[in-house]
């Protein structure tokens, strides 16, 4: 058991619309973990810079975010809501990390090789960073669970990584200061100041696929429309999208284990499933 009061800490970024693969994804996980532990949530906009760094809709994609959160039955009133940029210490905790993390660790975030492509050199020392902004968005707040889609299970763990190499290598000014508790690393047992986060992973329609193409993920950067169901589409538009979802002519099995191979239709019913 973790010597940290209970937090969750998670963020979505302000980058267009939301779709139902962000809702069922995350939003709804935000709202059940609600009831059972304190929790603060981020609209994260920093990290939007990574990809446009001159973003003029900033202010209102930040708003429709957090108009999003409070409508899918976040509190205000008995959790935190926020957006990142308000509060610095996110931006001065990301650059300490900057100095206790390693370069490779940050060469071998997926993500990074996904977003920089073939193009590496030319890619922003932001987006290589990336990782280290999230840790201190998380670590700021001593938040003991994040709920994470797959995607950034890898980010979480190099999270660790850096809280776990940050106690170990101030372990004894933390016990002078009187500012960390005790903490079992292997069979050492060292004075941290930061937890180590543990995600919260998985659940019923964890990963939303594109409507039009199930080995990729619902996104909002998807040129089609048809790909996505956006949290403000109509009732009349959600179904024309979901009639016109790629699929196959098989008829659904009785058993899970008969989609396999059957992305479109598994993806369908994993839909099905989180509604």
């Amino acid at each position: 058991m973790s010597p940290f009061k209970p937090l969750v800490f998670s963020g979505v970024q302000p980058t267009g619309n939301l779709h139902l693969g962000n809702y069922l994804g995350a939003i709804k996980k935000f709202v059940a973990l609600q009831e059972q532990s304190d929790c603060i949530y981020c609209v994260v906009d920093l990290h939007s810079l990574t990809a446009q760094l001159v973003h003029q809709d900033l202010g209102d994609q930040t708003r429709s975010i957090t108009a999003a959160f409070l409508a899918s039955g976040i509190d205000p009133k008995k959790h935190i809501v926020f957006n990142q940029s308000r509060v610095m210490q996110h931006a001065e905790l990301a650059w300490i990390f900057n100095c206790v993390a390693r370069i490779g660790w940050m060469y071998r975030m997926t993500q990074f090789k996904d977003k920089a492509g073939k193009d590496r050199e030319n890619a922003s020392l932001g987006l290589l960073a990336y990782p280290s902004l999230m840790a201190a968005d998380i670590l700021l707040y001593r938040a003991t669970h994040v709920p994470v889609g797959e995607d950034q299970k890898q980010h979480l763990e190099l999270t660790r990584d850096i809280a776990q190499k940050f106690n170990n290598d101030f372990s004894e000014k933390i016990a002078a200061l009187g500012v960390g508790v005790e903490m079992q690393v292997g069979e050492e047992t060292v004075n941290g100041y930061f937890p180590i986060t543990e995600p919260v992973i998985g659940g019923p329609a964890a990963r939303i696929m594109s409507l039009r193409d199930g080995s990729k993920k619902m996104s909002k950067s998807d040129p089609s429309d048809l790909s996505r169901i956006n949290l403000t589409d109509d009732a009349d538009t959600i179904s024309k999208k979901i009639r016109k979802a790629k699929t196959d002519p098989e008829a659904l099995p009785s058993e899970v284990d008969g989609l396999e191979s059957r992305p479109e239709a598994e993806n369908l019913v994993g839909i099905y499933a989180g509604l």
